[in-house]
C-alpha cells in the first residue's frame, strides 16, 4: 500500500465520532463508515432549519428516523415526519404533521403516501382507505366534518365508479355510480327519517341513457361498508325493497341542481 493510500486510510472516518461541522454551518454527530455516515446520527441543516434523527445507511437516511422543523416565532423544532426511511427518502409507515390539525399516517412509497393510509384535514374532514401517488385511489372512505359520509371507489383523488353516500343529518342514502366527483346513475332513499333534521324530497331514480337502458337499485354494485353501519345500509336496502321497478322512474339525465354536493 502506498503512503498516500494509507494516510487516507487511517483519515477515514469510522465508528463513532463527535459533532463534524461542514463549511455551511451544518453538522453531523453519529456513527460512520468509510467516511460515510452509516449507524444512528444527528444532522442538523443550520440554513434551512431542519434536523434529521435516525438512521443512516451509507450517508443517506435508511431505517426509522424523525424529521423535525424550527417553528417560528419560537423556533422551537417540531416533528414533521416519523417514520421509516429508505435510500434518503420516506418509505414503508409514517406519520407527516402538515398543522396542527391536518396530518397523515399510513404507508409511503419513495416519499409519496401510497398504500394504506388515513388523513386528516384541515377542515375536520377525515379520509380512511387506499392511497396512490399522493392521492386517494382505491377503496376508501371520506367522513366529512358535519359527519355525512362517502364510502367506495375513488381514482386520482377524485370519487370514481360505485359507492354509497349517507346523508346522516338529512337521513338519506344515495347509491350509485360517480364519475370524476359527480355522481352520474343511482338511487336516493330515506332512512331513520324520526332522526332527520329536516324533510326532504326524494329525488327520482336517474339514469344516463349512455350508460344503461333502466337502472333498478338492485342492479347496482354494493360497496362493502364498516360493521357500525351495517344496520343503516340494511334500513336503506329494506326501504328500496318495498318499492317495485314501476314505482322508479327513469328520466333523461340533466344537470343534478336539486342534488346535494357529494
Amino acid at each position: 500500500m502506498s503512503l498516500t493510500r494509507l494516510w487516507d486510510k487511517k483519515a477515514e472516518k469510522n465508528g463513532v465520532l463527535r459533532t463534524v461541522f461542514s463549511v455551511t454551518g451544518d453538522q453531523y454527530t453519529g456513527e460512520w463508515l468509510q467516511n460515510r455516515k452509516h449507524g444512528k446520527g444527528t444532522q442538523v441543516w443550520k440554513r434551512a432549519g431542519v434536523v434529521y434523527d435516525g438512521e443512516w445507511r451509507f450517508g443517506k437516511r435508511d431505517g426509522f428516523g424523525t424529521l423535525s422543523k424550527q417553528s417560528p416565532p419560537s423556533n422551537n423544532y417540531e416533528v414533521i415526519y416519523s417514520g421509516e426511511w429508505k435510500n434518503d427518502k420516506k418509505e414503508g409507515f409514517g406519520m407527516e404533521v402538515y398543522s396542527p390539525s391536518s396530518l397523515y399516517e399510513g404507508q409511503w412509497v419513495e416519499h409519496e403516501r401510497s398504500g394504506s393510509g388515513r388523513m386528516f384535514y384541515p377542515n375536520g374532514d377525515v379520509y380512511e382507505g387506499e392511497w396512490l401517488k399522493d392521492k386517494p385511489h382505491g377503496q376508501g372512505v371520506l367522513t366529512l366534518a358535519n359527519g355525512n359520509r362517502y364510502e367506495g371507489s375513488w381514482k386520482d383523488g377524485r370519487k370514481n365508479g360505485p359507492g354509497c353516500f349517507f346523508y346522516l343529518d338529512k337521513g338519506q342514502l344515495y347509491e350509485g355510480f360517480w364519475v370524476d366527483d359527480v355522481a352520474k346513475c343511482g338511487t336516493m332513499c330515506d332512512f331513520g327519517r324520526e332522526h332527520a333534521a329536516t324533510p326532504t324530497v326524494i329525488p327520482s331514480l336517474r339514469c344516463s341513457c349512455r350508460m344503461l337502458k333502466v337502472c333498478y337499485w338492485r342492479e347496482l354494485p354494493t360497496v362493502p361498508t364498516s360493521e357500525s353501519n351495517t344496520s343503516t345500509t340494511r334500513a336503506a336496502q329494506k326501504h328500496l325493497s318495498e318499492n317495485t321497478p314501476a314505482q322508479l322512474t327513469v328520466r333523461t339525465p340533466h344537470p343534478m341542481s336539486d342534488y346535494h354536493t357529494l
